[in-house]
């Protein structure tokens, strides 16, 4: 039977406060919100270079319409 369910369902309470004691462990309490911010901005510029490429698509793939103006 296949496992239909996203991947991160399965990530509980636990998993999570293991991830942030390591986080804290190796970048430090004082670089820990310099890196969350650089995170969060590098998804911010990735979420809209997507929308900017599927944008693009849309625009290309509408055929355009040229008026021409009679003499």
């Amino acid at each position: 039977m296949v496992d239909t369910e996203p991947m991160f369902s399965q990530i509980g309470p636990l998993e999570i406060a293991i991830v942030a004691i390591i986080a804290i462990l190796v970048l430090g309490p004082k670089r820990l919100p310099e890196a969350g911010r650089g995170l969060g901005r590098s998804m911010r510029e990735f979420k809209s270079g997507i929308a900017g490429i599927s944008g693009d698509s849309e625009k290309s793939s509408e055929p355009e319409s040229k008026t021409t103006s009679g003499n």
